[in-house]
């Protein structure tokens, strides 16, 4: 074969790769699609809802409230064992719901449904923030293990380590943010201000973080391959040859 051929043939080889799911794929399955981010909110808002009428119109007891929020986790994730589909995303929202309501059971204070969401979502900050500084960002370990697989060639790459490393910043800042305002209203006693900012602040954060991550990402990864193009294009014999 002639170094011509073998150019003509080496030049494909850099669009032969398998795609990446689309975006809208990849942002589905990490957040279990509609039905997911629904169901793991299900059991919250229900609490939210019922302890406000009942703060508001003493309908129902503090009690009655957890028990009706548990009782709906638990039903999710049945539901979802009996049809033999994934629970995870059921199973996140009980254990949240299940800790949350031993806490504000014991306590009598509704309050204290929130509490454990308040230190997680802190100890999350801090830990991206240690993890920027050990130069180990947490998205770059987050991506790789949602979206790659669990390799680890993104430390290999400058832009993507330095774009994870500012990345990682940005999501500390959104969940130290959360705490701030939802333990500013714990200490306040504002329970139902409190719940409306545990559903505000949930998973829409999180969805709009995801979604700039995943973009930021992809950008990156579509600008290599547009350079390796362009460099098989400008010298195709010394690509083959390498």
């Amino acid at each position: 074969m002639t170094e011509g051929s073998a150019g003509r043939h080496a030049a494909p080889e850099a669009t032969d790769e398998e795609p990446l799911p689309s975006f809208s794929e990849q942002m589905a399955e990490q957040l279990g699609g509609v039905r997911g981010l629904i169901e793991a909110s299900i059991p919250v808002t229900a609490f939210v809802v019922i302890n406000f009428m009942g703060s508001q119109f003493d309908w129902w007891a503090l009690r009655t409230t957890i028990i009706v929020s548990v009782a709906i986790a638990l039903v999710l994730a049945g539901y979802r064992l009996v049809r033999r589909e994934p629970v995870r995303h059921a199973l996140n929202g009980l254990f949240g719901v299940g800790l949350g309501a031993w806490l504000a059971w014991r306590s009598g204070e509704a309050r204290d449904f929130y509490l454990p969401g308040i230190i997680l979502t802190a100890v999350q900050s801090g830990l991206m923030l240690l993890s920027v500084v050990a130069r180990y960002p947490a998205i770059g370990w987050f991506w790789s293990v949602m979206f790659d697989g669990g390799a680890k060639r993104w430390r290999e790459h400058h832009r993507l380590r330095r774009a994870f490393g500012w990345l990682t910043v940005v999501w500390s800042a959104v969940y130290l943010t959360k705490v701030t305002v939802q333990y500013g209203l714990y200490l306040a006693n504002q329970d139902d201000l409190l719940g409306i900012a545990r559903l505000v602040l949930g998973w829409p954060p999180y969805a709009l973080l995801l979604a700039a991550t995943v973009w930021t990402v992809r950008r990156i990864l579509r600008d290599d391959v547009v350079d390796d193009v362009a460099v098989v294009g400008a010298d195709p014999v010394r690509h083959a040859a390498s």
